[in-house]
Formats: structure tokens, sequence, C-alpha cells
């Protein structure tokens, strides 16, 4: 009996160990404040995302208007408004510029408080939502999806400091997630992207915190804007096996693209040739150079060059009418143009936009093949060249669709693609972007 007494006691001191952890759990006040402030952190996500919406959609419209009442007013309100923004971001909001994505993976490999919060504090979350719809109105060719990437990271990185929670990178990766997820309507992109493009791993838990933070953010976009579709229903099949020749075809110009265009990106704002360098140092001269290109391809192709380019992506992709075979390199000009300015604004709209005109310039020759077919391929393969995360490019646009019907083609031209973006620009876009805004060796710690 004496030496069967210790293992009865290891027995019973494993029992109280498991009952207090679960009434730590269960009970703990501490805990549910806790899950009470990230919960209303997922909702106000949600909430800002939606507005977020509202307000590029009506600054897209605002210069669709001007477009109207004068096609040449670009010439004067493009250029003076990308110089404009450019010297606000850089003067008061550097971290506001570009997409956004950079500065989130750029917050989570610091664990320094101030470092974080430039990159990620309300200031910096206000100012990015502002300037780019304003950027719209100047007919930038941007997107406010990946700032809503940023803004989900900023509110829930104010819930943790708020809610005193130390996981600031787990609560950080999850509002990356919950911004995708609102902003497309997309909850399993959110998850695989804050997974295989902010982490980039995974290796990394898909745990309950991200899968929460997604599931309650789409929610409230689903509650106020309903269970939509972004790009709406797509009904795009291949019928035969010849139509398979396009899957190569369509991931090679698509890798290619995408990876000039990530390559590119990264040479003018990294590492610029010299007459590129000294026009860089004064951002708002540089700024007002890209914007009169801009607006010269945007009165040159009535006003498709410049915005989030929803419009012309939705009609190629849902009704199957034919983009204009110039759209896809003039909007991937205009792209590249109005990122590399240093004004606020997302890759992943256009991106898309440019994927579909690319689609479009082959459908005469694959007359055999079914056009939103063609669209959606190429549309799928320079999005996964650009941002080199072929398996978030397959799901958004499927979740974006509700097409169901091509996931096969679609998977074998993200990877194609991403494998020959790879060969030109070796680092993903983002990645590559973020080393603009990595902290110096002390700020890296607390």
């Amino acid at each position: 009996m004496d030496s069967k007494a210790p293992d009865i006691r290891k027995a019973t001191r494993r029992r109280i160990l498991r009952l207090r952890r679960y009434r730590y759990v269960s009970l703990s006040r501490r805990v549910w404040i806790r899950r009470g402030v990230f919960l209303l952190g997922a909702i106000f996500i949600g909430l800002a995302a939606v507005g977020f919406a509202e307000l590029a959609n009506a600054a897209q419209n605002l210069y669709d208007k001007i477009l109207l009442y004068s096609p040449w007013l670009p010439f004067i309100i493009s250029p003076l408004g990308f110089a404009s923004l450019a010297y606000v971001t850089a003067r008061w909001f550097p971290a506001s510029t570009g997409s956004g994505i950079p500065q989130v993976i750029a917050a989570r490999r610091s664990k320094n408080v101030t470092f974080r919060k430039r990159l990620l504090g309300w200031p910096t979350m206000i100012a990015k939502i502002i300037m780019t719809a304003i950027a719209l109105v100047f007919g930038a060719s941007v997107g406010r999806e990946g700032p809503t990437v940023q803004v989900g990271a900023s509110v829930m990185y104010a819930v943790a400091g708020f809610a005193g929670i130390g996981r600031h990178n787990g609560l950080v990766l999850a509002g990356s997630a919950a911004g995708i997820a609102a902003a497309f309507n997309a909850p399993i992109a959110g998850i695989l992207f804050a997974i295989e493009e902010v982490a980039k791993s995974f290796a990394g838990r898909i745990n309950e915190l991200v899968i929460a933070s997604v599931a309650i953010a789409g929610g409230v976009s689903w509650l106020l804007l309903g269970n939509y579709a972004y790009f709406g229903e797509v009904s795009a099949k291949m019928t035969h096996a010849a139509d398979w020749v396009a899957v190569p075809v369509c991931a090679l110009i698509g890798g290619v693209m995408g990876g000039i265009f990530s390559r590119s990106l990264v040479v003018l704002t990294r590492r610029p040739p010299q007459l590129i360098a000294r026009l860089r140092r004064n951002p708002a001269l540089f700024a007002g150079v890209c914007g009169l290109i801009v607006a010269a391809l945007s009165v040159a192709t009535g006003g498709y060059a410049s915005g989030n380019g929803y419009g012309q992506t939705h009609a190629g992709l849902v009704s199957g009418d034919l983009i204009p075979v110039w759209y896809g390199p003039f909007k991937l000009l205009s792209t590249l143009l109005s990122s590399a300015s240093g004004i606020p604004g997302g890759l992943f709209s256009p991106s898309l936009a440019v994927g579909a005109g690319l689609g479009s310039m082959v459908t005469p020759i694959f007359t055999f093949i079914e056009p939103r077919a063609l669209m959606l391929m190429m549309t799928v393969g320079y999005f996964a060249a650009v941002v080199q995360s072929p398996l978030t490019a397959v799901v958004i646009v499927m979740e974006m669709t509700s097409e169901r019907n091509m996931v096969i083609p679609l998977m074998a031209t993200s990877l194609l693609a991403a494998g020959i973006s790879r060969l030109i620009q070796r680092e993903p876009l983002y990645h590559a972007l973020s080393r603009g805004f990595m902290p110096l060796p002390h700020e890296m710690q607390k």
C-alpha cells in the first residue's frame, strides 16, 4: 500500500491542477474581461471595414463625376493631389504610405512599444483611411483592401493595449486576418492570408484567436452589407481537355507580368536608379510626376486606368464582357506609379483588375475557351505572382466570385505563376517592402 501512495498523491495533484485550470478559464473575471474587449475589437474591425468601403466607393464615384465634368481635369488634380498627399504622408504620417501590409509585417518583428505605435497607432490608422479615399478622388490606381489589413491590425493592437493583453503578435495577426475577411467578405481567405502572407509560415497555429476575429469581423460586414460575393456570382467552366492548354499560358503571362510588377515596385521604392533617386529626395516632386503620368493614362483610357478597377473586373468576370486589350498593361503601369509615389493605397483590387485585363487580352487566341474562365485564371495567376501567396490567391478569388467549378485549374495556374514570379523577384513583395519600415536594432526589443 505504501508503494502506491505516491502515485495516488500525484494523480490527485493532477486532478486539482486540471480543475484549477478549468476554473481559471471558465470563471476568471479577468479572462472574461479580456475576451469581451477582444470581441469589441473584432466588431470595430468589421464596422471600420464597412465604413472604409463606403467612403472609398464614394471617392471613386466622385472621380468618375470629375471625368464627366471635364476629361482634362485629371492633368491638374492628379499631379497636385499626388504631391500634396506625398508631402503630408512623408511629413506627418510616414507609416501610412503604401498598402499597409508591409507595416504590419514590420510591426510583428519588433517588441518595441514606441516603434509599434508608430506603425499601428490611431493617428496612422485614421490617416490611412482618409488619405486612401482622397487618393481615389485624385485618380490614383489604388484599393482599400490592403489598407484595411493595417486598420484591422491597428484596432487589435489598440485593444491589446487597452485590455493589458500581452499577446500583441497574435492579436495583430488576428486583426490582419479580420481586415481581409471584412474587406472582401472572404473569411477563409482571411485566415490563409494571415498564415501564408503575414506570418509567411504554415507551421503557425491557426488558433481560436485568428478564427474568432475573422468570424466576428466578417459577421459584422455580413450583417451590414449582406452575404454578398465581392465580384458577384461567376459561372465559368473548362469543359474540354484542350481547355487546359490555357493553364500554362495564363501562368506564364501572369507570372512574368506579376513578377515584373513586384520587381519594379521594389526597385523604385528600395533601390531606385540614380535619376529616380534624385527625384525621390523630394517626395512631393516625385509624387507629382507620378500623378501626371497617371493622369495621362487615365485621360487616354477614359478613366479606366484610375481607381480600384472594380467595375471593369466585375464586368469581365460576371458578365463576360471583353475588356479593351490595352487595359491590363495600362492598369499595371498606373498601379505601379501610384504605389511607388509614396501615397497611401493598396494593391489588391487593382491587381485583380490587371489580371482580368490580361486575361481579356488572350481571349482572341483561345477562342474555344470561355472568356470568363480565361479571365479568372489570369486574375489568379497575376495576383499570385504579385503577392507570391498562391493558396491565398486561389481562395480569395473563389470566395469573391462564389466559383467552385474551376478549383483545380485555378490552383495549378496560381502555383505555376507564383513559381515563375520568384525567378524574377526572389523575395515576396510585401516582405521586401517591409524592409523600408524595419525597426532599428534598438527597436527590435522592448
